[in-house]
């Protein structure tokens, strides 16, 4: 066997995944002749491993293999000679620094929160994430260890720990309530990508994109926000709401005869249900009362016709003086004085 073919003359790496995260060149114990050519593609980087140690890394483009550019794999004693000619023994690896994104995240198990409106909850939440290899160096000497091949799938679960964590650990030092998270998930994004950033340079990543796509809360916590924002929209109409919620519930009990109605009567409470039902309509029929009452000591001036209280003795809009003409208190319409009809609207008098 001619002592070439014992040796890599060619070494590159086309890589046709979409989730090979490294690669160890097959070597198959041989050794590499000097002058051989290594081809580094773009989003790629060549690492040269001796003896289990790193030594020369090289980035995107096309190389000569010498020992004047394999000054760390020559101090390791892995460059020697035979027939005049230098051999290296070493290991290649290929690291994919291309940007892997929609990578899925999820909280497998509910975090806990103290909510300063619902006291302690657990949520959910579940969103996307993109990452990319910052330091080849360092990711070979954290991760990759001595496998042939390092997928995403086999880092994915150690990424997955570590954004949940700092999900936790961020929603505690922020306080943030329940309301506001799901108001401001955004911000939120931004103070985990912040809290989680130092952790993937660590081991030679980088997290390009960080999304939470949905938080969740438990049905008791979700029912909670929607009768809170119910109370809300009706803050300004509490007390006919009441009355309304009283009188549905008498209804109701009224329509089952074999039931609430009937439980009422047996128990001796139909007169006080039925007096509650009446004085529910009877203050709203009262306040519905007063409201004409005030419209009816009310008068209009009689040059621009707006309403004024019947002592006032200037227009509140005008200016005007009010004469002593007679005015309709009900259209403002001019009367005669004496008249008992308003002969516009026929108001009495």
């Amino acid at each position: 066997m001619a002592f070439r073919d014992q040796m890599w003359q060619v070494i590159e790496w086309k890589d046709d995944s979409n989730n090979l995260l490294a690669y160890r060149f097959p070597h198959s114990g041989k050794e590499i002749i000097s002058g051989s050519s290594l081809t580094v593609r773009e989003s790629q980087v060549a690492i040269f491993v001796h003896l289990g140690k790193i030594a020369d890394v090289f980035g995107p483009g096309k190389y000569k293999l010498e020992t004047k550019n394999l000054p760390l794999l020559s101090g390791l004693g892995a460059i020697f000679y035979q027939n005049k000619q230098s051999r290296f023994k070493a290991e290649v690896y290929f690291v994919n620094t291309k940007q892997f994104t929609n990578q899925k995240w999820g909280t497998s198990s509910p975090i806990t929160l103290r909510d300063k409106d619902f006291g302690v909850i657990r949520i959910k939440a579940f969103g996307t994430y993109s990452f990319k290899v910052s330091d080849a160096k360092i990711l070979m000497q954290e991760l990759l260890g001595t496998k042939s091949s390092f997928t995403v799938d086999d880092i994915n679960a150690y990424l997955k720990s570590m954004l949940i964590s700092t999900i936790t650990d961020t929603i505690a030092e922020s306080k943030v309530g329940a309301l506001e998270l799901s108001a401001n998930l955004q911000e939120f994004n931004d103070m985990c990508v912040a809290n989680v950033g130092q952790k993937f340079i660590s081991i030679g990543l980088e997290i390009v994109n960080f999304v939470i796509e949905n938080v969740s809360f438990p049905e008791s916590v979700e029912k909670a926000i929607d009768e809170r924002s119910a109370l809300g929209i009706l803050s300004d109409k509490m007390g006919t709401y009441t009355q309304k919620k009283a009188a549905d519930a008498l209804g109701d009990a009224a329509r089952n005869s074999g039931g609430a109605a009937g439980m009422f009567v047996g128990m001796g409470m139909g007169q006080n249900a039925g007096s509650a039902l009446g004085g529910a309509f009877s203050n709203i029929s009262n306040a519905e009362d007063e409201k004409e009452k005030v419209e009816e000591d009310m008068k209009f001036c009689s040059d621009c016709g707006a309403k004024m209280r019947v002592t006032a003795k200037f227009c509140p809009e005008c200016g005007a003086k009010i004469s002593g003409k007679d005015a309709c208190p009900k259209c403002g319409a001019v009367v005669k004085k004496g008249s008992k009809f308003c002969p516009d609207c026929g108001t009495k008098l």
